[in-house]
């Protein structure tokens, strides 16, 4: 056993000469700040590629316009069976809308309500489909009208308020059937719901001061284009008292113009006050105002009219 150990402490010297001289060198601090201030990538750079400008190339809208096909000299109308069914039960979308004369058209309402057997006090309506077109790019703008109806079918009187900031003029309103009349006081009482109205007329000196109901009241707002501003308050009330409101929204007018149990003479004249009002919104160089005319009841379908009948002879020819 001596021998062995003796061999092995032999060796230990050397193995530990060789482990010390096989370290690798220290690194002193300054190589490793200069290690760190190098920029190191681990990836290749990639090369950018500038972005080229896209010239915008202006393209004209090409507008398909629609022809208009004359179907007087033909046999049947374009992509139509035929003028008019043959039997009584039929495709409606096959053959083109009958138009009937305006009397004739209110005849068959009231037949409607007896099949039907539907009120006979059901409210008639009308709708206009309006070319709003003027020159080159201009169009009418979108009115609100108020008229005064030859036989009104409300039996009640509408509620007015009438701005003034004059007592004598004050009086006179109240005199001519103006629900309130005041100043600028009545603004406050409007904002909070103590005054409500159907109408409100004013006078031109004091619509400044009435800037504060204009979101509340909105359409209802004092306007000289409505005929609401003004200095002859009693024409106004005369007007608005039992005056029948209409507007125009987008390209169409849809409004009542009388009750089924009206005698049907009386509802042709609201007919026709309606479409001569609205047709004189437009100058009659610039072609016809009204392109469609339909009436119907609450409970009956739509028949188209030929309004043309309703307008006075100046626009006729127009």
């Amino acid at each position: 056993m001596a021998a062995p150990s003796r061999s092995v402490l032999r060796v230990l010297p050397r193995c530990q000469s060789l482990f010390f001289t096989c370290r690798a060198p220290s690194l002193s601090c300054s190589s490793l700040t200069a290690q760190r201030q190098q920029p190191v990538r681990s990836y290749a750079a990639a090369a950018t590629k500038q972005k080229e400008k896209k010239v915008e190339t202006v393209q004209e809208k090409v507008v398909k316009e629609q022809k208009k096909v004359d179907d007087k000299n033909r046999h049947k109308p374009y992509g139509l069976t035929a003028w008019a069914p043959v039997d009584d039960v039929y495709m409606v979308r096959h053959y083109p809308k009958p138009v009937h004369e305006t009397s004739v058209a209110i005849e068959m309402l009231k037949n409607f309500q007896k099949l039907d057997f539907s009120p006979e006090n059901q409210p008639v309506y009308i709708n206009l489909r309006l070319d709003m077109k003027l020159e080159k790019k201009k169009k009418v703008d979108p009115f609100v009208s108020t008229i005064h109806l030859p036989h009104p079918f409300k039996s009640d009187i509408n509620k007015i308020v009438v701005f003034t900031e004059n007592p004598e003029q004050a009086r006179i309103a109240m005199e001519n059937g103006a629900a309130v009349a005041g100043g600028a006081e009545l603004v406050e009482k409007i904002l909070a719901d103590e005054i409500t109205a159907d109408f409100y007329l004013a006078e031109p000196d004091i619509v400044q001061k009435l800037l504060p109901l204009k979101n509340k009241l909105r359409k209802k707002f004092p306007k000289s284009k409505r005929g609401s501003v003004g200095m002859n308050i009693p024409k106004m009330l005369a007007v608005f008292k039992s005056g029948h409101e209409y507007m125009v929204e987008d390209i169409y007018v849809n409004t009542q113009v009388a009750t089924l149990d009206m005698p049907k003479e009386y509802i042709l004249e609201n007919i026709r006050a309606i479409v001569k009002d609205v047709a004189s919104r437009k100058p009659a160089e610039f072609g016809p105002f009204i392109e469609r005319a339909i009436v119907c009841s609450r409970s009956s379908e739509g028949l188209h009219i030929k309004f043309e009948e309703l307008l006075p002879q100046e626009e006729k020819k127009g």
